[in-house]
């Protein structure tokens, strides 16, 4: 099942007291899209946060035919380079409705200053060389413990951490590069005991 990634789409228009209640609510570290207008830099000012500059949400008074897919292909492009953080459109009320025709055509607009959309995503890749390493690591650990119940205690724990996480949407990620680990740390940890002076007598 997909996950989304929220994309919050403010007028220029928007009330400062709506402005204020968004900045509550927004989060760290959002991109923020917005053209070079005067309209535009109150939204940015009152929700305090640093914009980029994307002429394309400027007014227009002659939109082109496809300017609505002209304004999807930019918020995406900038949403795509990291599809885990809000993205914040600032753009007048004209632009908002061509732009949420093509961004979210079977998606509701929520109502009110704030049209909340979202765009689907894949999970969160597993880095699996940060796993190999995690794995690595403890299966190393468990070579140089001298207790033989280390083969399972240590592994067990990355193990049972990860299947935890697992559990978790936001954190599944983690949880599976937990198991990949655990896999490792078990077949590293055993290679080092049975390479080393207590294997087989020690056991």
């Amino acid at each position: 099942m997909p996950d989304y990634q929220r994309i919050l789409v403010v007028s220029t228009a928007t009330a400062e007291a709506d402005l204020l209640r968004l900045r509550r609510d927004l989060g760290r570290d959002p991109v923020v899209l917005a053209p070079p207008t005067p309209e535009a830099r109150r939204v940015v000012d009152v929700l305090q946060v640093t914009a980029q500059a994307e002429r394309l949400l400027m007014p227009v008074r002659s939109p082109q035919v496809d300017r609505g897919h002209q304004l999807d292909h930019a918020v995406r492009e900038h949403a795509l380079r990291d599809r885990f953080r809000v993205v914040v459109v600032v753009t007048d009320p004209a632009s908002i409705i061509l732009l949420l025709r093509v961004l979210a055509p079977d998606q509701l607009a929520t109502g009110g200053a704030v049209t909340v959309v979202g765009i689907a995503r894949g999970e969160r890749p597993v880095v699996v060389r940060r796993a190999l390493l995690l794995g690595l690591v403890v299966g190393v650990a468990v070579g140089v413990v001298q207790q033989p119940g280390a083969i399972l205690v240590l592994p067990g724990a990355v193990l049972l951490a990860g299947v935890l996480l697992v559990l978790v949407p936001r954190w599944r990620h983690v949880g599976r590069e937990l198991l990949v680990a655990a896999g490792v740390a078990a077949v590293v940890g055993l290679m080092v005991v049975a390479g080393s002076a207590r294997f087989p007598a020690g056991w």
